[in-house]
């Protein structure tokens, strides 16, 4: 049974053994900081927490498997496909917002029957990098005009952009960051991108302005964005920064070589102490070196996607590797940078590491992504072996010539 799964599984071994490493290492961050969720909540048990991880990695997995099976070049047929259901679950998405305790909460949309939340966002930036692969591949040797490319590619890219920002504006940017980068890598006119991340600006500076006017519209949320970037420069101590210091106590307490798992203590005083601050608390229980091992494994795995990218058969392979693996070390990137403080609060997960379901499964589906045009490099590379294999009848009309 064991050696028939693991004959099944195709692709990358080494980014399936890293993916591995981080969500089991996961357990034990997560199962700690349980206990603040349980303080919170005040009902249920550490060991609820652990199960519901555990069925969230469970999951992420069987959609890795599953999505690795399928041949890459079907993504580019299905990006088309699900760019309008992207669209609409955006604006479902907006529709049923509702606000919690002052705080919008229109980032996820409540499937039904099963009482689960789902965060749409997540799912937009993994089709539309994918939807940009595409249409780089597509373009590829062409002399393309920035009129041209509005309509295939601007019109979608900003509509996705404009349907998240009013309730996710760190994961607008991180998008649209990545979108360039693709853009630039895939080999999109230079002049063209910068005219557009100048739109893209002038597009935000007249979001808040709107918003501003009207704060009726969107409660608390710029003004949050405003006052965490305000609290970040300034360097002053305010009610904003009161996760952010909780973070860095943690990190200062954990040392060289931390208080030992599950003995931390600012996971009682840190609201996303499984979540967006983990990272504080896996360094104040393991330490410099456990923080450092982590941010490891993360270069690791960018090392393997770029190998991966380098190896792809296609255009379209390269450029898929590179738009859905890139964003995953970003984001953890921009996650530890928050922890201690080197970038401005952003509620940014950590991938395949923090608590949380939608995360968890994006992260998933992305790697299953980059694995399937991994598993197509190694069946190219079988038949090329089993090509170069001799018959017999080839091997005696070789002898007799001889």
């Amino acid at each position: 049974m064991q050696n028939s799964i693991i004959n099944n599984i195709k692709g990358d071994k080494l980014i399936w053994a890293i993916s591995a490493l981080l969500a089991i290492f996961s357990f034990l961050p997560v199962y700690s900081a349980a206990s603040n969720l349980v303080n919170i909540s005040g009902d249920g048990s550490t060991f609820a927490y652990f199960v519901k991880h555990f069925m969230h990695l469970f999951l992420g997995f069987s959609i890795m498997y599953g999505v690795h099976k399928i041949p890459y070049r079907y993504f580019r047929g299905l990006s088309m496909v699900m760019m309008p259901v992207v669209f609409v679950l955006l604006i479902l998405t907006v529709l049923q917002g509702t606000t919690i305790d002052g705080a919008n909460a229109s980032r996820w949309i409540s499937i039904p029957f099963v009482n689960m939340s789902f965060q749409t966002s997540t799912l937009a930036a993994v089709v539309l990098m994918v939807y940009i692969a595409r249409y780089l591949s597509k373009i590829k040797d062409k002399t393309i005009t920035f009129k041209e490319s509005i309509l295939p590619l601007w019109i979608p890219v900003f509509l996705v952009l404009a349907l998240i920002l009013p309730s996710n504006f760190s994961t607008t940017a991180i998008i649209f960051v990545m979108a360039c980068a693709l853009l630039f890598l895939g080999g999109y006119p230079l002049r063209y991108l910068i005219a557009m991340g100048l739109a893209g600006i002038v597009g935000l500076a007249m979001f808040v302005l709107v918003a501003k006017a009207f704060p009726d519209a969107m409660p608390n949320r710029v003004d949050t964005w405003i006052s965490r970037v305000e609290s970040f420069f300034n360097g002053e101590d305010s009610k904003e920064d009161y996760q952010i210091e909780r973070a860095k106590i943690a990190i200062a307490s954990g040392g060289i070589v931390g208080v030992g798992s599950g003995k931390s203590i600012q996971k009682n005083f840190l609201p996303q102490s499984s979540s967006d601050f983990i990272y504080a608390i896996i360094v104040e229980e393991y330490g410099l070196i456990g923080g450092f091992a982590l941010m490891v494994l993360y270069m690791w795995l960018l090392f393997r996607i770029i190998i991966v990218s380098q190896k792809a058969d296609t255009v379209f392979g390269k450029l898929l590797v590179l738009g859905v693996g890139l964003p995953i070390i970003f984001q953890a990137m921009i996650n530890m940078a928050v922890a201690v403080e080197l970038f401005p609060v952003t509620g940014q997960t950590l991938p395949l590491i923090s608590s949380g379901g939608t995360s968890i499964w994006m992260t998933c589906l992305a790697i299953g992504i980059i694995l399937s045009v991994s598993a197509k490099r190694e069946e190219l590379i079988n038949k090329e072996k089993e090509t170069d294999v001799d018959s017999p009848l080839e091997v005696l009309s070789e002898a007799l010539e001889d």
